[in-house]
């Protein structure tokens, strides 16, 4: 969906986890095609790659194990809302100076 909507310039790292969907031959392709690095943490060391794996612990904990949903779709729009709705456009996390993520990338064009 970000490939369709943003499409991001070649060289953008791709950062995510060490989960088995991340490393499948499809998914490093997908990113090859479009020119993206993939940026994981070393084995056992979730520190190389802590804003990331921080993200998803957090979107796990709030959202995704304190809910049942009846159904697929009703999962996947509370984590779009989650991501999209919260935490791009409301969100200020201390890291980018209290501005959310939309309105810190704004500023860098």
């Amino acid at each position: 969906m970000a490939l369709m909507h943003r499409q991001p310039a070649q060289g953008l790292l791709h950062h995510s986890d060490r989960g088995e969907p991340y490393a499948s031959d499809t998914y490093r392709d997908l990113l090859e095609q479009y020119g993206l690095t993939a940026s994981v943490s070393g084995r056992g060391n979730c520190g190389d790659n802590a804003c990331m794996e921080r993200f998803w612990a957090t979107l796990k904990t709030e959202l995704v194990h304190q809910q049942h949903y009846p159904t697929h779709d009703q999962a996947r729009q509370a984590i779009f809302d989650s991501i999209e709705v919260f935490y791009n456009r409301r969100r200020l996390p201390r890291t980018l100076g209290y501005q959310s993520p939309e309105q810190f990338e704004a500023g860098l064009n």
